[in-house]
Parts: structure tokens; sequence; C-alpha cells
């Protein structure tokens, strides 16, 4: 298993950005696949994005499409999110995963072998 930790999250007010940060250590992510997910208190697990270190294609679910980018620094193995425009209901812990296999569709989240605990993201005034 790969470990992983986000990082990044915090209170900020509508309309504003984050910038969450995925660190990842015991390889590289020069072929992988990395995802983003959240998870809000009495809701289920949604996807967001997710994207392929091979060649950078990048896959985007409704909700981030416009407002949210991935993208990896393969050389600190990090992966980020930055989220721009932020609402209120994008309030969530905010999650990455890696597959060093890179199993497609990577915007399922049942290919992932690793997992990080989360980042919580709040949105309010």
């Amino acid at each position: 298993q790969l470990q992983v930790v986000e990082s990044g999250g915090g209170l900020v007010q509508p309309g504003g950005s984050l910038r969450l940060s995925c660190v990842v250590s015991g390889g590289t992510l020069d072929v992988s696949a990395v995802g983003w997910f959240r998870r809000a208190p009495g809701k289920d697990r949604e996807a967001i994005a997710c994207i392929s270190t091979v060649d950078g294609s990048t896959y985007y679910t409704e909700v981030a499409k416009g407002r949210f980018t991935i993208s990896t620094d393969n050389a600190k193995n990090t992966a980020y999110l930055q989220m721009n425009t932020l609402d209120p209901e994008d309030a969530a812990v905010y999650s990455c995963a890696v597959d060093p296999r890179l199993r497609m569709p990577c915007l399922s989240p049942w290919g992932y072998d690793s997992w990080g605990q989360g980042t919580q993201v709040t949105v309010t005034s």
C-alpha cells in the first residue's frame, strides 16, 4: 500500500478558493491514476475528478467541471485539487486515492488501492 496524506482543507467563505494537496510516499505517480472524492455527513461518497499520470488526461464529474482542476507534480509525488468558487454545498471531507496499476475508469472508487484519511473543507460566512 502507498501512503497518502491530504492537506489544505479549512474554512473558507462562499466564493473562495482552496488548493488541496495529496502527498504520496512508498512509490511514485509516474504511472498512476489519482482521484479526488468527497463525502458529506449523511451523504454518499461522490467522485470529483481523476487524472492519468501517463498522459495527463483528466476526467471530471458535473460538480467539478468549470470550478475544480486536478493536477500532479510527479517530481514531488504530489497531486492537487484546485477548488474555486466554493459553495456551502461543497463542505465535506475530501479524500485522495491512488491506483498504481492505472485501472480505468478512474472515476470509480473501486479501482483504488490506497486512500488518505481526508481533509475537512468547510464553506461558510
